[in-house]
């Protein structure tokens, strides 16, 4: 099930669902309809195979044309899963299914999917994984069955946090859509915990595979709590992580010698999609 990772403009294809007019009608044609029902059947699986990291199963669910709005194709997409469960073993799914459209051999499904884990740190602190998301999933019939052939992220937030910083409460900011090439601002905001030296910064990347790690710059967090960056978004139109990374020190004072001792660290992250500049739209249109 994604995410830690998951418009390049691919999904120009939205399609209308052809259903009663009637609204009840439209509610129980799509509930009982024979490919609402498999669909759901096929999403329900990916959780289930995701919870028990089934690899071939998993990505059986996938067709081999898949591409997503980040520009992963399944061998990349593959790649990232693997990764991801590998680093964390125990990772708990769950996808709630909001609407199902259907038009013929096609089909988009907007979904709410969240996964929660405990996870180890070479600190030997307790941390806490936490990542919700709302997308789109487009699938088509393959051989009579339902196949994932692309996706896209609307909004992204995710959460890794250990020790003291599992009890924050952190606010990361930033717009879900932003065009290439324009300024945008990103705000951190949390309260530490009273007698604690806390650290921050804020940083910016592409979504990509693989990720690179965006440049750090820690400051020690103002005094009104809020922590702020201007960034402008790339002109590769690609969408982007804002990645807010935490720190918290106590200070303890012995004999005039001043020890720093770390109690909590974590990433704070959030998704800003990048809408390609007017220009890049037209001409992609006139290519096709």
């Amino acid at each position: 099930m994604k995410k830690i990772l998951s418009i390049i403009t691919l999904f120009i294809c939205l399609l209308n669902p052809v259903f009663a007019d009637d609204g009840n009608k439209n509610y129980f044609y799509n509930f009982f309809n024979n490919d609402s029902k498999e669909i759901r059947s096929l999403l329900k699986a990916q959780v289930k195979y995701a919870n028990r990291t089934n690899f071939k199963k998993f990505i059986s669910t996938y067709d081999e044309s898949y591409l997503n709005a980040d520009g992963l194709d399944l061998e990349k997409y593959s790649n990232l899963v693997k990764d991801v469960w590998n680093s964390y073993h125990n990772i708990e799914y769950r996808l709630e299914i909001k609407n199902i459209a259907i038009n013929d051999d096609k089909a988009i499904v907007e979904v709410v999917e969240t996964s929660n884990a405990v996870i180890p740190a070479e600190a030997k602190m307790e941390g806490t994984l936490n990542s919700i998301s709302n997308s789109i999933y487009y699938l088509k019939k393959v051989d009579g069955k339902w196949k994932v052939y692309s996706d896209k992220v609307k909004t992204e937030n995710t959460s890794m946090l250990y020790g003291d910083a599992r009890f924050l409460d952190i606010s990361l900011t930033a717009p879900n859509e932003i065009e290439a090439n324009t300024e945008y601002t990103a705000s951190l905001e949390f309260v530490p915990p009273e007698g604690v030296i806390a650290i921050a910064s804020i940083a910016n990347d592409k979504v990509e595979y693989p990720q690179k790690q965006a440049k750090e710059v820690f400051r020690k967090l103002p005094e009104d709590n809020i922590l702020e960056r201007l960034f402008v978004s790339n002109s590769d139109n690609m969408n982007e992580y804002v990645v807010a990374s935490i720190g918290l020190t106590k200070a303890d004072i012995t004999d005039l010698s001043i020890k720093l001792s770390l109690t909590g660290f974590g990433y704070q992250i959030t998704r800003v999609n990048v809408i390609p500049v007017k220009e890049d739209r037209d001409a992609e249109n006139n290519v096709k």
